[in-house]
Parts: structure tokens; sequence; C-alpha cells
């Protein structure tokens, strides 16, 4: 009998979707027991997340600060395979799943495991994946492979859709707007990689620490996004200095820079963002070979 943890967290609903979706397989083997367990911060983050509070957990998630976690009970002994499925805030790990992993009980439960991170979410997530890496790094386990949903929208619908749904709860198609989030279809047939972990499990590939999913499409790195997502986690490090140097979470001067910064957002979005899309097309054959290099190492573990 193969013991699998399943950690995660879902604010919204759809990480769920797609860690049942994955682990599906698994469950229904009588090969394998599935142990689902759901990360539950001290403190409540909302759904639908209000304006306020939604920027003011900005500094935190960049920072990786995390937040206090309630642990986990009655786990089992001992596991041979971890997935963890996880979102992305401000181009970081979720801050209740940070805070988790800083968790000294983290340190018991990951060391010397296989892990498989799950993350669904719009289409800039490396450099949280890179911070993910330094995680599992530092509890002692082995990431060995990656599988990643993005929404159906692509960049440029989801600087729109993503915030109406995360504000809202609206996520439905509007005004020639795509419906937010990864697809319906999409999370259903990622059950295909949940189908070829359990073929792994049975032949103990999981002892070897190695990539079970590569060349399934586990994971697609848009080439022309990782310079993007570089200078983005620049800024986002300087006015989250600004907005904590303005005071604690939920003080009114910190308030007044949060409107400032999101001011500033929605001309970037409106100005810049068009601008670097452009730019980014007219130099990529000049840079072709380097993007290539990095979208292959960024695609690492589970490739195409």
């Amino acid at each position: 009998m193969k013991k699998v943890l399943v950690l995660y967290y879902s604010q919204s609903g759809q990480m769920k979707k797609m860690v049942d979706s994955v682990t599906a397989p698994l469950k229904e083997s009588e090969k394998v027991m599935v142990d689902y367990r759901k990360i539950k911060p001290v403190t409540k983050y909302p759904y639908p997340w209000p304006f306020y509070p939604f920027f003011d957990a900005f500094p935190e998630a960049i920072f990786m600060n995390g937040c206090a976690v309630e642990p986990l009970k009655d786990l089992e002994d001992d596991y041979d395979l971890i997935i963890l499925g996880y979102t992305i805030w401000f181009l970081s790990p979720s801050i209740p799943v940070t805070g988790f992993m800083q968790s000294e009980q983290a340190k018991t439960v990951f060391k010397d495991k296989p892990v498989i991170t799950l993350i669904a979410c719009r289409d800039m997530w490396v450099m949280a994946q890179e911070k993910m890496k330094d995680l599992l790094t530092n509890v002692g386990a082995t990431l060995i492979d990656n599988v990643v949903l993005t929404d159906q929208g692509g960049s440029i619908y989801a600087f729109i859709t993503t915030p109406r749904w995360l504000l809202t709860g609206k996520k439905d198609p509007f005004f020639g707007f795509p419906a937010a989030g990864v697809s319906d279809k999409e999370i259903d047939e990622s059950s295909r990689f949940g189908k070829r972990i359990l073929k792994g499990l049975m032949q103990d590939e999981e002892t070897k620490k190695m990539p079970m999913l590569q060349h399934m499409g586990a994971v697609t790195v848009n080439g022309k996004l990782v310079g993007t997502e570089k200078i983005a986690t620049r800024s986002f490090m300087i006015w989250g200095r600004l907005i904590q140097a303005a005071g604690k979470p939920g003080a009114f001067a910190r308030k007044i820079v949060i409107t400032i910064y999101a001011l500033f957002l929605a001309i970037l979005v409106l100005t810049i963002v068009p601008l670097n899309i452009l730019v980014r097309w007219l130099i990529y054959p000049f840079r072709k070979d380097a993007i290539e290099k990095s979208v292959k190492y960024y695609e690492e573990p589970s490739g195409r």
C-alpha cells in the first residue's frame, strides 16, 4: 500500500478542483492510501477578497513572511509521496502555503520526501515556483515534478478578469472577455497526470526521485514573460517596502500608499504593459536562443 499526502490551500475553490482531478486515479486505486489535508491559516483570508485587504497582503506575500497556520493532526508516520497544490499571490506562493512550509511541522513531514507541485493560476508563475523550490530545499524535500494549469484568457485578458474574480467572486465571461481562471475542461483533463503518477507508484518510481510527468505537457513556460516577471518582482519589492514603511496591516497610512500603488498599476497596465509586449515581440528573434535556454530551465523537472 502506497501512502500519498496531498496538501493544498484553495481560496476560491479552483485549486481544490485541480487537486481532486489530478489525484482522482490515486483515490480510486485500492493500492494507494491518499491523505488529503487543507492548509488552514489561523486568520482566514476572505473570498471574494475586498480591495484593501487584498492589497494589504501584498508586502507579506512578496517578502515571503508567511502566516500562522493550524498544525496538521493525525498524520501517518511516513509517506511515499507528497503532492502540494498552491496558488500564486503577487508572484509568490500564497501566504498560507509559505507559512506552512516555514513551520517546524513541515520540516518533519517533508524531510527526504519526493514532492510533486500543482499550480493553478494566470500565466506568470515562474518566480513563485523558484521560491517554492527554495522552500522545499529548506525542508529537505526533493521536487520531482510540477504541473501548471493557467488561465484560459491569457496575459492581457487576465489583467482584467483575475482582479474582477478575486474582488467580486464573478468569473463568468463579460463584454467579450473570457471567463476567469483555468477552464473546466483543462482541469478535468489533468486527471491524466494522476494516471501516470499511479503507474509510477506501482513501479516504485518515486523512490528514484526522478520525474514521472515529462513529455506530457505538464508545464509550459512562456519565455517572453520571464523577463516581465523578473522586472515585476523587483518593482513589487520596492512598493512592498513602501507599503510596510507606512504602517502595520490595516493602518490608515498604509491604505493611502496602497491607493497610490493601485493607481500606478492601472496606469502601468494601460500604457507600459502593451508597450512591453510590443518590445518583447520585436526583440524575440534576436534573443531566441537565450530565451529558449531559460524556458528549458524553468520547465524542469517535468519538461514538455
